[in-house]
């Protein structure tokens, strides 16, 4: 078990790529915090990660709010002592094109999307410090790098990510902590199940020929938690079957 009694804080970490990480975190030997706005969802992630024998916590928190990630820092201290590895998942879209986008739509993506990554690694880097040890992942997406259509919202924040990621990475390496951020591209998830005709186009667009699977992003992260990847900060590994070439 790679992530043997480490402690894993992943957000948006109760459905989707989230809660993926999560349990596979939790298979190879790691205690998980997750937060989530979804009540309902935490509790049965919560009691699938319990089931595989590992410590849990779940905690219905806005990443957008400081004082409430704040909050659940200490929480999860008081229970775990430490915090290893952030994963930052947490994250929304608003799609529309520019023209007809409006501001709210455009200011709460980038508030979740990139905000809520500032507000929670600000929190975890207090803790990492002293430590003299900690994984930081952020999930961006290839959208951040090549931009697309109707998602200039979701674009700038992803590629708010990536640019954080790197300064991040710059200020915590001397303390031992890595910083990395991994650029999914087009994932089999409850939303890509609905496009029908859509999916089928953006199937053709990938050098590999089909979506991606959420454990396959979370196996990425998974590496980047370990000690396997030690020597690896600053960087965006794209897992988008080829798409971003």
């Amino acid at each position: 078990m790679i992530l043997k009694d480490r402690v894993a804080l992943i957000t948006g970490g109760a459905r989707g790529i989230g809660r993926d990480m999560a349990l596979l975190f939790a298979q190879e030997g790691s205690d998980i915090a997750i937060c989530d706005v979804n009540q309902e969802a935490l509790d049965a992630t919560r009691k699938e990660i319990e089931a595989l024998g590992r410590r849990a916590e779940g905690f219905v928190v806005d990443v957008t709010n400081l004082a409430q990630v704040e909050d659940m820092i200490n929480k999860i201290l008081d229970k775990f002592q430490k915090i290893d590895i952030l994963v930052n998942n947490a994250g929304i879209t608003r799609d529309s094109l520019i023209v007809r986008m409006s501001e709210k739509d455009f200011d709460s993506v980038i508030a979740v999307n990139l905000k809520g990554t500032f507000n929670c690694t600000k929190s975890v880097s207090k803790v990492m410090m002293k430590q003299r040890y900690g994984k930081i992942i952020s999930i961006a997406s290839i959208i951040g790098i090549m931009g697309n259509a109707g998602q200039a919202n979701y674009a700038a924040s992803k590629g708010g990510v990536i640019a954080f990621t790197k300064s991040a990475a710059k200020e915590l390496a001397k303390r031992n902590i890595t910083v990395n951020a991994i650029a999914p591209g087009f994932v089999q998830t409850d939303m890509t199940a609905n496009l029908g005709e859509k999916a089928v186009e953006m199937q053709s667009l990938i050098p590999l020929g089909r979506l991606g699977k959420p454990e396959e992003i979370a196996s990425v992260a998974l590496f980047l938690a370990s000690d396997l990847s030690n020597y690896i900060t600053g960087q965006v590994i794209g897992v988008d079957g080829g798409l971003g070439m």
